[in-house]
């Protein structure tokens, strides 16, 4: 088990069922993690699975290179999906400095414009407003130089 120089030294059946146990685990948090049908193809779930197929391209018979830096990996991706941190520093309200809500913030980003057309007047105008407030130009300024020209 150790070396002469006290070193930990595993035979090969050893780190067989340490990468076994190591892609066991990453499959059990990819079947957890959530997918959001809102960002078909782009959501971090869909990275993750994805990420995880071609680290562990022969499955539980991959050698992991590094094994330190997997687990840290592992430890830290298991730790976002349990939601350690939206425990620990709990938000006073589920707004942004916007006033915009999470459910409207999920539209927003997930470049569905049917959904955008869905929200009522009152909303639209909302995002209207922090459009322009945002963008580089606004729209009047863009309509009065192109007038100019």
């Amino acid at each position: 088990m150790f070396d002469n120089n006290g070193h930990f030294k595993a035979n090969y059946f050893q780190l067989q069922k340490m990468s076994a146990t190591r892609y066991r685990r990453f499959l059990k948090l990819c079947e957890e993690w959530p997918m959001d049908e809102f960002k078909k193809g782009r959501d971090l779930g869909t990275f993750l699975r994805q990420r995880v197929a071609l680290a562990f391209r022969e499955g539980e018979n991959t050698q992991i290179s590094d094994p330190e830096k997997c687990d840290q990996m592992y430890e830290s991706l298991a730790r976002i999906n349990s939601n350690v941190y939206r425990e620990r520093f709990p938000r006073v309200m589920d707004t942004s400095f916007t006033g915009v809500t999470v459910e409207e913030c999920k539209v927003l980003l997930s470049g569905s414009m049917q959904q955008m057309q869905q929200m009522d007047e009152e909303k639209k105008g909302l995002w209207k407003t922090l459009m322009q407030r945002f963008s580089s130009k606004a729209p009047e300024e863009a309509a009065e130089k192109a007038s100019e020209k």
